[in-house]
């Protein structure tokens, strides 16, 4: 009983500091909203692409001067625009001075492309279709031979309107912007929570409060627990706060198993208030355990991908990433939400807990070598 009166008294008197109101519920959906909406086109899948403008010259005859005229009128579906070069033009000067993106010269001996950036996504394109009629024109040219009226209509049945295909697996389970950030800044607002657990105790010193609980009938072992417990549940509301307004006001997606999610936030708000706790305890005064605190979330957020993904960095970073604690537990929310994995949420509580476990038990050795609170 004890206990829950203690932690009773440590959430009204969480939620009575107007600071930790903003700082906890407003804060992080202020910046779901900025991040949300500022980066959307980071996470946007959709490929847009101009128009393609070809220039050509068709010096070929018979059945490759049929067939490329085919491959003109059908490539036109799919936004290529094809123009005859005129006399007195160079093609490969008009590609170099960008006023097309590739110059094609067909002739009986082959077809020649020339481009003017290889890793353009508009060359690139234009080469596969270019590949796709040379494949084609090679089957036909045998029944060139035959009748060449027989390889008009083989290439005119066999047409392409999308020379380019994009298939995804779960494409339609991918975050968006908005879906990114409701997560991150929930796991990063729960981390926060370190900061106000490392003057649990050394708050009721500095309120000269610590006598009188020590006076009272109380255990430093209930003592402890209850700012424990106070602290973990005002958390755990300013969390399901913002992942309810997240959800119901910005459509956030946090997928169809949100009790798993839920314990996997409540393993981070453990995390947190056992980290702020021993590094409290850990620490001489109050300042040095804020500025460790301060240097500390912001450095876990970056290399967790708080602020932006890191999911195709290597080297250095890549090791670092892989030891915040924000890593795992953003992969296996995202896992759990986008990918129905619900078996992802056990590796992140695992760790959560007993990173847990072992600051809690600092805190705890140091608190009782202690004579007062």
């Amino acid at each position: 009983m004890n206990i829950l009166n203690i932690a009773k008294k440590e959430i009204i008197t969480s939620f009575r500091d107007k600071r930790t109101l903003f700082f906890m519920l407003l804060f992080p959906i202020v910046l779901i909203i900025i991040l949300g909406t500022a980066l959307s086109s980071a996470f946007d899948q959709q490929l847009k692409v101009d128009d393609v403008q070809v220039l050509y010259q068709d010096q070929s005859s018979g059945g490759l001067s049929v067939g490329f005229k085919v491959f003109i009128k059908e490539a036109k579906k799919s936004g290529v625009d094809f123009k005859q070069i005129s006399t007195g033009m160079n093609g490969k000067h008009e590609v170099k001075q960008g006023h097309y993106d590739a110059y094609i010269e067909v002739k009986d001996s082959g077809i020649k492309l020339y481009q003017s950036d290889k890793r353009n996504v508009k060359t690139s394109i234009i080469q596969g279709m270019l590949t796709a009629f040379s494949n084609q024109y090679k089957a036909a040219r045998e029944m060139i031979k035959v009748n060449p009226q027989h390889a008009k209509m083989a290439l005119a049945n066999r047409s392409h309107d999308n020379y380019i295909k994009e298939t995804s697996i779960n494409s339609n389970k991918q975050p968006r912007s908005i879906d990114y950030y409701a997560v991150t800044m929930t796991t990063l607002m729960a981390l926060y929570g370190a900061m106000h657990a490392s003057f649990l105790i050394r708050g009721e010193r500095l309120g000269k409060t610590a006598d009188r609980l020590m006076a009272a009938p109380l255990r430093k072992g209930e003592i402890f627990a209850g700012k424990l417990l106070g602290c973990m549940l005002s958390n755990a509301i300013c969390i399901f706060l913002i992942v309810t307004v997240s959800k119901s006001v910005f459509k956030a997606n946090w997928g169809e198993h949100l009790g798993a999610v839920f314990i996997v936030l409540l393993s981070v708000v453990l995390f947190a208030v056992s980290l702020g706790l021993g590094i409290g305890a850990m620490t001489k005064t109050g300042e040095a355990a804020k500025a460790i605190i301060g240097v500390f979330i912001p450095l876990v957020g970056f290399f967790g991908g708080a602020y932006f993904p890191l999911s195709h960095m290597e080297g250095a970073i890549a090791v670092i990433k892989k030891l915040s604690p924000l890593t795992w537990t953003n992969e296996a929310i995202t896992n759990i939400v986008f990918s129905n994995d619900i078996g992802a949420m056990f590796p992140a509580i695992a760790v959560n807990t007993g990173l847990s476990g072992l600051l809690l038990l600092i805190a705890l050795v140091s608190l009782r070598r202690r004579e007062g609170l």
